[in-house]
């Protein structure tokens, strides 16, 4: 599985951006999808994810309420909706994908399998 995330910019606070995760190759065996963040000297945290097949979500605190997960196998990419941004959201932001079962979201990104590289989100004050 190629994932390849896109929609970086420079916002300012307030502002919104959606960022894309198109998967390629093998995708058949994905069970779920899931975004994470990783600012400059600070450890990769989840933002939120979606099973495969979008039926079930899961948000990280810091974000739920702003931030939206989509998409799924129908159309091979995945999307992350970020609104209301704020400075500490400033980060690389990496989509990742899970083949592995048990089928879920995980909070954790040991328990994904392929990383796409990351897009920059930049939320200036």
């Amino acid at each position: 599985v190629q994932l390849q995330a896109s929609g970086g910019g420079l916002v300012q606070v307030g502002g919104s951006l959606r960022l894309s995760c198109a998967a390629s190759g093998r995708t058949s065996g994905t069970n779920s999808m899931a975004w994470f963040r990783q600012a400059p000297g600070k450890e990769r945290e989840f933002v939120g994810g979606t099973t495969w097949s979008g039926g079930s979500t899961d948000y990280a605190d810091s974000v739920k309420d702003r931030f939206t997960v989509s998409g799924g196998n129908a159309e091979n990419t995945v999307y992350l909706q970020m609104n209301s941004l704020k400075p500490e959201d400033t980060a690389a932001y990496h989509c990742a994908a899970r083949i592995r079962y048990p089928t879920g979201v995980s909070r954790s990104k040991i328990g994904y399998d392929y990383w796409g590289q990351g897009t920059q989100v930049t939320v200036s004050s």
